[in-house]
């Protein structure tokens, strides 16, 4: 086996154990675009300090990108004993160019470029996971559009409480992941800062200039302080974090499938191509995509949790401990994404049962509160209404009844203030009409929003 590029100190082979222990290659070998491209700013600003000369400089970037299509084409495979990709890159670097390759480590640490590699890789995948909330953002507001008339119950304690425009109800979503874009957008803002040139943990002695560097790789500015630069893991904390917080709304969308797809509820039909089977009930449709979603929330949590105990009582500057932080940032990122991108489809198949939407509201009384209301209308103190109004609920209950069949005769019998215009007062459609405050449910109301909605939507992903 080659010796380490740090062996000099050393005078005994490590152990193979610590070998496999030690390596981060089998995971961090996502990050050799990353890594290369931070190579050749490194070199840039080498060159321009005059350490390397101009065609020094050259030489490691053709090397460099040699290395990059290696790695891409697979015709380079990472081992255990390249120890993380920083090092494989470096030592595949100077077997193609010689003792020069030695050259481009001058001036930094894997400490400083490790938090490099990591923010280059992290801008990335936060543009693409901003472009995909866009996109559900997008199917949310399309089938919201498609119902905006749908009335369905809305509901408190899992219980009916009230009659609301379908479209108002999903809009709600729109809300939460917008939202989503906002965090994600602020952690993009805060994390783009450069922090190669911090060194090990002190800076660099070379006179880089580190303002060259950041210019390259599109970073808004520096770090001012080069030990928080090399111990800093805070903007993989907050992403995580704003990730956790988007899987909470994908988990209680995916709730609402679940059970809205129940035979129980029948409010939708999940098409065939986003859901499953049983092995042994044939009957059966199952909403595993929205399943998953629910349960895939549960692992970017733990992942939130993971970073958090590793990074919780750490001295600076960097400490071998932070290795840890890439599993729970690739997993999180990869997980968001996949749900991201299996959502907007499952959501534009659905199929909506506005019938049993609509029965479900005749039958759960969701028009008491409008019975109280017409009361304290007509000068009734409103918790003098709400008890009368319950009187009513608990006599329609007991003599199978609704609201709406009740006779005007059966109203006076619970107060004189009732008048024939009280079958209009508790229709349904006035319920959901009468919402038009700003942020009702009224079907105006939601009509006006969803015309807001588009034109953000058509404005882009950020």
């Amino acid at each position: 086996m080659k010796a380490k590029l740090w062996s000099g100190r050393f005078t005994e082979a490590t152990h193979g154990l610590v070998d496999e222990f030690n390596a981060s290659v089998s995971f961090d070998g996502r990050l050799y675009r990353h890594d290369v491209a931070g190579s050749i700013a490194h070199a840039a600003m080498l060159a321009k300090a005059g350490v390397i000369t101009s065609a020094e400089y050259a030489r490691i970037t053709d090397g460099l990108r040699k290395v990059e299509k290696e790695i891409a084409s697979g015709a380079f495979v990472f081992t255990a004993g390249m120890e993380d990709v920083h090092m494989a890159v470096e030592a595949r670097l100077t077997e193609l160019i010689g003792p020069l390759g030695g050259k481009l480590h001058t001036g930094r640490s894997r400490n400083d470029q490790v938090a490099l590699d990591a923010r280059l890789y992290l801008k990335d995948e936060l543009y693409e996971i901003i472009t995909l909330v866009h996109g559900l953002k997008k199917t949310i507001a399309e089938t919201a559009a498609a119902n905006i008339e749908t009335i369905m119950p809305g509901y408190t304690h899992l219980q009916r409480a009230q009659p609301v425009s379908m479209g108002h109800h999903l809009l709600a979503y729109y809300e939460m992941f917008k939202r989503d874009t906002g965090r994600l957008l602020d952690c993009l803002e805060r994390m783009d800062e450069f922090p190669l040139g911090a060194g090990a943990l002190a800076g660099s002695p070379y006179g880089l200039d580190r303002g060259l560097g950041a210019r390259l790789l599109g970073f808004a500015r520096v770090t001012e302080n080069s030990m928080d630069a090399v111990s800093d893991r805070d903007f993989i904390v907050e992403f995580i974090s704003a990730a956790s917080i988007l899987m909470m709304h994908v988990s209680r969308l995916s709730e609402e499938l679940v059970l809205w797809s129940s035979q129980e509820f029948g409010f939708v039909e999940l098409s065939d191509a986003f859901s499953t089977g049983s092995s042994i009930m044939p009957q059966k449709k199952n909403p595993d995509v929205a399943e998953l979603g629910r349960g895939k929330t549960g692992r970017v949590y733990g992942n939130l949790i993971a970073i958090l105990t590793v990074m919780k009582a750490l001295p600076l500057a960097y400490n071998k401990d932070m290795q840890e932080d890439k599993e729970p940032l690739f997993d999180t990122i990869d997980t968001v994404k996949s749900v991201l991108r299996v959502f907007p489809p499952m959501l534009a198949s659905m199929k909506v049962n506005r019938a049993a939407m609509r029965a479900a509201c005749d039958a759960g009384f969701l028009n008491a509160t409008d019975a109280a209301d017409y009361l304290a209308g007509k000068g009734m103190p409103f918790r003098e209404a709400h008890r009368v109004a319950g009187e009513i609920v608990a006599y329609c209950i007991k003599n199978g009844k609704t609201l709406a069949v009740l006779g005007i005769g059966e109203w006076k019998g619970f107060s004189g203030l009732f008048k024939a215009d009280i079958k209009n007062a508790v229709a349904i459609e006035t319920s959901v009409a009468k919402r038009r405050i700003r942020g009702g449910t009224a079907i105006a109301n939601v009509k006006k929003r969803l015309r807001t909605v588009m034109t953000e939507l058509k404005k882009g992903a950020c």
